[in-house]
């Protein structure tokens, strides 16, 4: 599976149901591993601005489905 083929799934924590929003980055360490991925915060209305980042390592994640990868954070 490609990084861009995660980037299209919306990202859930198992925990509250909260959608995280989708990937945008992934930091990848010396030898080639995925240390975490970078999530930026959904937006819900354009004319909100809102900055945030939620990160998250590859442990956690519990299942990547068609649509959706859900974690547990």
């Amino acid at each position: 599976m490609l990084l861009s083929d995660l980037q299209t799934k919306d990202v859930i924590n198992i925990k509250n149901g909260n959608n995280l929003g989708r990937i945008i980055d992934a930091r990848v360490d010396e030898s080639g591993k995925i240390t975490y991925f970078v999530v930026e915060e959904r937006k819900i209305m354009r004319k909100v601005i809102r900055s945030g980042e939620t990160s998250f390592s590859f442990e956690k994640i519990k299942k990547i489905g068609a649509d959706v990868i859900l974690v547990d954070l």
